[in-house]
């Protein structure tokens, strides 16, 4: 007889669940920030998640191309719209029109299967 191990649910906190991104991959989400709720990009790599605002500094326009679709190479990511490019790692634009700026940063966490805002967030 198989088993099988039932899928956490989220709880009200989480963003989405870690298996929802693929590693190596980004989507997007919307979450309730300070001055409230936001497009938030998450960045997987392995267990470990990086969140920026869905927000690019040269013309404030989202990075998507379509609604969670991001253009992701070599540890970059790459605004649809204007072409800069942004280290997935630190948000900092290192080709494009706004190099020298960073993404703003969104404070997450991995908690068991769900990804969740960080407390400071």
């Amino acid at each position: 007889m198989d088993t099988v191990t039932p899928v956490e649910p989220l709880d009200e906190q989480a963003l989405c669940r870690l298996d929802e991104i693929p590693d190596g991959g980004a989507t997007a989400v919307d979450a309730m920030l300070a001055d409230g709720v936001e497009s938030v990009i998450l960045l997987r790599h392995g267990e470990q998640v990086d969140g920026y605002l869905n927000v690019c500094p040269h013309a404030g326009r989202r990075l998507d191309y379509a609604p969670g679709k991001f253009l992701l190479k070599n540890g970059t990511l790459i605004c649809a719209v204007h072409g800069a490019t942004f280290n997935r790692t630190d948000g900092l634009c290192v080709a494009g029109p706004c190099r020298g700026e960073h993404l703003s940063p969104v404070a997450v966490r991995v908690q068991g299967s769900a990804i969740h805002l960080a407390d400071d967030a």
